[in-house]
């Protein structure tokens, strides 16, 4: 072969490796990653130890800009629904009235004052608290409006005039079926009836 011949060979072996070099740090380069990351602020930092990566925490979307950037947007969650289940504050109840009779079941419960706010919404809407509140379409009866009204018999005899007889059975029934008085308030907000 001539030297000539060992010539052109040697510089197309030289350009191919040139070009397949250039070619390979164009597409990815090994030496020189960048890490983007998306969040509170997104930066783009070069890494030589780390291959190339995104990262992205709290992003609804990435829409690509060009080759090498993108565009994060925030992801910030709508507002939880509002749920009533509590109750406006009752304060503090007339000593020997129903409500007093009321606070203090409720606290022998171990409920807390968010309960017993419950309870006082739950029983003004039912009945204002009238031991002798009488609902002439459903028959129901009493301060926690019992249907029928003679159920709270399991309480006592004097079921019909007795508020501290018809709180006892009242809160005993809303345990039983709801939990807690804010169960039932709930509940009561819900469909309109507890």
């Amino acid at each position: 072969m001539s030297t000539r011949m060992h010539g052109r060979l040697a510089l197309q072996i030289f350009a191919f490796t040139v070009a397949a070099g250039v070619m390979a740090v164009s597409v990815v380069a090994p030496n020189m990653p960048q890490t983007a990351q998306a969040g509170a602020d997104a930066s783009v930092t070069p890494d030589a130890a780390v291959a190339q990566s995104i990262s992205v925490a709290s992003v609804a979307a990435l829409q690509p800009l060009g080759r090498d950037s993108f565009q994060a947007e925030r992801y910030v969650p709508p507002p939880p629904p509002k749920v009533s289940a509590g109750a406006p504050a009752a304060g503090s109840p007339d000593p020997g009235s129903a409500k007093a009779i009321a606070y203090d079941m409720v606290a022998a419960r171990g409920w807390g004052v968010d309960q017993y706010d419950c309870l006082v919404a739950l029983w003004n809407k039912e009945s204002g608290w009238n031991t002798f509140a009488h609902n002439p379409s459903s028959g129901a009866y009493g301060i926690p409006q019992s249907l029928p009204g003679n159920k709270m018999a399991s309480a006592g005899a004097d079921w019909a005039t007795n508020p501290a007889t018809q709180i006892t059975w009242g809160l005993g029934y809303i345990q039983g079926r709801y939990g807690t008085p804010c169960g039932a308030w709930g509940a009561s907000q819900a469909k309109g009836w507890y």
